[in-house]
């Protein structure tokens, strides 16, 4: 019973998709250039993601949440980019960690699944079974601006944003 018990426990861990939590660095995918800093953290057993800084042209953090300067069109009250919450409601679902994701520009809402894949978080909005996949990269100190104090993912708490 007890060799039993141990191998339900163990079957279960196998089931669960790797911790997404922490910072990355989203990239553009036509120009290769860094586009900007995703804090990814964990709120109630569901996982969220708020953007903390994005780059200028030439690779350095330009707006942070800090030091807000672009506007997101596509919410309600075109709040800044730097402090918005886009990824949220992500629930462990095996390998991957599903929910919604929102694309900031227009204020559309898509499903949304996430994972792990060497070392690189993979992000997929899907609209039905029509999807679009980026590889973000785990954001490194040389990222962030002299001086700028990361914050602290244990102690954020969502807001999602109002979509027009």
């Amino acid at each position: 019973m007890i060799k039993f018990l141990l191998c339900l426990i163990c079957s279960f861990s196998l089931f669960s998709a790797e911790d997404i939590g922490g910072f990355w660095k989203t990239i553009d995918e036509k120009s290769g250039v860094a586009q900007a800093i995703i804090a990814v953290y964990k709120h109630e057993g569901r996982y969220y993601g708020r953007i903390i800084g994005s780059f200028g042209p030439d690779g350095k953090m330009q707006d942070s949440i800090y030091n807000p300067i672009k506007r997101a069109p596509g919410i309600v009250g075109e709040p800044f980019y730097s402090g918005l919450d886009i990824i949220w409601y992500l629930v462990d679902r095996g390998a991957k960690f599903k929910g919604k994701i929102l694309d900031p520009e227009h204020g559309d809402v898509y499903n949304s699944e996430l994972w792990i894949d060497n070392g690189n978080l993979v992000v997929r909005g899907k609209l039905l079974m029509f999807g679009r996949s980026q590889t973000w990269l785990p954001a490194v100190e040389a990222d962030f601006p002299k001086g700028f104090k990361k914050p602290d993912l244990k102690s954020m708490v969502p807001s999602i944003p109002n979509v027009k």
